[in-house]
Order: C-alpha cells, then structure tokens, then sequence
C-alpha cells in the first residue's frame, strides 16, 4: 500500500512543475523584433547600398544599376546574419542603423553637390 502513496506523490510533484521549455513573453519579443529588424533594416541597408552603389559606379547608367542590384544580395545575406548573430535585439538594429543613415548622408550630400 505504502508503494502506492509514493508514486501517487511522485506524480502530483511531476504535474506542479512549470514547463522548462517555456519561453517567455521578453524572449518571444526579442525575436520579433530580431525578425522585424531583419527584414526592415536589411532591405533598408540593402536599398540604399545598391543606390549608393549605381550612383557612384564609374559604369554606363544601365550597367551600373544592373550591377549594383545584382550585388544588394551580397549585402542582404550578411544583414539577415547579422541580426541573429548579435547579442541583443538592439544591437541588431544599431548594427543595421548606423550603416544606413551613413549611406543615405553620403547618397544626400552627393546629390546636393553634384
């Protein structure tokens, strides 16, 4: 009888456990934004690459475009990489950023004095 009473409380202990593969509401918002920004910021770094790119290509207008679109893919892919590789969520914006505000001032301040 007393064999009883144990594994009856050996299962009330297994079925109050919390799950240990839960994850938390912060952890699930960390990755969403991981996701967000590695959609977001890396198309955005990866437009404003292949703009600043065909603009500054010492190549025929058609050419320099069809280049530098065939080379946003080699931007984007290190982008998407970078946002899940990075200690935080911020620094995965930050990273993704601080690049494309760069290139959109240098693309800004060509095309005001050019």
């Amino acid at each position: 009888m007393e064999t009883l009473s144990v594994s009856a409380h050996a299962s009330e202990k297994r079925q109050k456990r919390p799950r240990s593969g839960a994850i938390s509401v912060r952890g699930r918002l960390a990755v969403a934004s991981r996701v967000l920004a590695a959609l977001i910021g890396g198309y955005l770094l990866t437009a404003l690459t292949s703009i600043c790119l065909a603009q500054f290509l010492p190549l025929v207008r058609a050419e320099a475009v069809v280049l530098a679109m065939t080379l946003s893919f080699l931007v984007y892919l290190p982008a998407v990489l970078w946002c899940f590789a990075c200690g935080t969520a911020w620094r995965a914006w930050f990273g993704l950023l601080l690049p494309s505000a760069v290139l959109a001032a240098l693309y800004a301040s060509a095309r005001w004095l050019l």
